[in-house]
């Protein structure tokens, strides 16, 4: 019994550092283009890297 006075402070603390990261992360603008990547896909050409890299030897 003595446990949850330890457990649930600690459960409590892990859930505000989670929210806290994830505020931080919604500041930071990860989720403002959720359809970029749907479409970024469809495009066989971005797969090749940037101009002057070694083409890489995947088929």
């Amino acid at each position: 019994m003595n446990i949850l006075f330890l457990l649930a402070p600690l459960a409590m603390l892990m859930a505000g550092v989670s929210l806290l990261a994830f505020l931080w992360t919604f500041k930071a603008g990860q989720y403002d283009d959720p359809e970029g990547d749907a479409v970024r896909i469809l495009y066989d050409h971005l797969d090749d890297g940037p101009p002057g890299s070694p083409p890489s030897d995947e088929p």
